[in-house]
């Protein structure tokens, strides 16, 4: 199965979810009117587009019946394409110009992380780049070994030190590693505690700190893995860790077990950042760089 045919299938609750239920309140419908406006706007809130992004598609929409775009409520399934397909925008691939380049992966414990940056590593290996990951994140008990599983099925080396050990130093090990084995991406792994942001973020200025004297000028990409079966609560996960990091995309986990891809709109809307990677399921090669036209294809075909 290519991923493609993965991604619609992954995608099938958020598209009955979505337009199932679209599809389903037209059919009660004769004319296109605020009532079927405001029955619109239910389902994409409750299908976690987000208030903000269901706010403006209800706007447009209510200015197309305005000026005559929209008379029948045969164009609006259609016409909700187009505007869902212009919100997510185009793709942006990662920006990886500098040898090495650096990935710092950030994202709450459960979201998915070190399962992302085994995916990550897999599809740069694949790509033909050498990759070396640093193993950052030394407080979770077994974050360590779970990870070096990952890093074997990935096959691409990993940079550690004992449980406990300061993260900035694990960094720091690992540059010397890239340095002195001509690595292209150092994935570095973080710790996952959002509850206490006043050491995330020490923690996390640490670990800069130590890559901008490292490595000065190198291409940096900060990614945020969000768990979308959470749906909002990872939006405002999100915009907690925002706070802390210069968030340069996000990986968007665990796609093909929830109803609620439509937070996709929510990311862009209120965080304008893009995703970069998309997961639909557990295996080394269910990820795969976030493509709007692919996400277009299996949520409206």
């Amino acid at each position: 199965m290519g991923f493609l045919d993965k991604l619609k299938a992954g995608l099938q609750k958020t598209k009955n979810a979505l337009f199932g239920k679209i599809h389903d309140m037209l059919s009660h419908f004769v004319r296109v009117d605020e009532d079927m406006l405001d029955e619109l706007e239910e389902i994409l809130i409750c299908s976690d587009v987000g208030v903000e992004a269901t706010e403006s598609i209800i706007e447009e929409l209510r200015l197309r019946i305005k000026d005559g775009r929209l008379k029948e409520k045969e164009q609006v399934i259609g016409t909700l394409q187009e505007i869902i397909s212009r919100m997510i925008g185009a793709g942006e691939p990662l920006k990886l110009d500098t040898v090495p380049s650096v990935i710092l992966v950030i994202g709450v414990n459960g979201a998915g992380k070190t399962t992302s940056i085994g995916k990550i590593s897999n599809r740069l290996r694949e790509e033909g780049k050498k990759v070396v990951v640093a193993a950052a994140d030394t407080f979770r008990a077994a974050a360590i070994d779970q990870l070096q599983v990952w890093c074997d099925r990935a096959k691409v080396e990993m940079v550690h030190q004992s449980e406990g050990s300061d993260p900035a130093a694990v960094v720091y090990d690992a540059i010397s590693y890239a340095r002195t084995h001509g690595t292209e991406v150092l994935i570095i792994d973080t710790a996952g505690r959002l509850q206490n942001k006043t050491n995330l973020m020490n923690e996390l200025a640490k670990i800069n700190r130590v890559i901008d004297r490292e490595l000065p000028g190198a291409c940096r990409e900060n990614l945020l893995v969000l768990d979308a079966t959470t749906g909002q609560n990872a939006i405002s996960q999100a915009k907690e860790f925002r706070k802390t990091a210069d968030i340069t995309g996000i990986v968007l986990n665990k796609m093909d077990g929830t109803a609620k891809g439509g937070m996709i709109l929510s990311i862009r809307q209120e965080l304008d950042v893009p995703v970069k990677f998309i997961g639909v399921g557990e295996k080394l090669d269910d990820m795969r760089e976030f493509d709007p036209d692919e996400f277009a294809k299996a949520i409206f075909e």
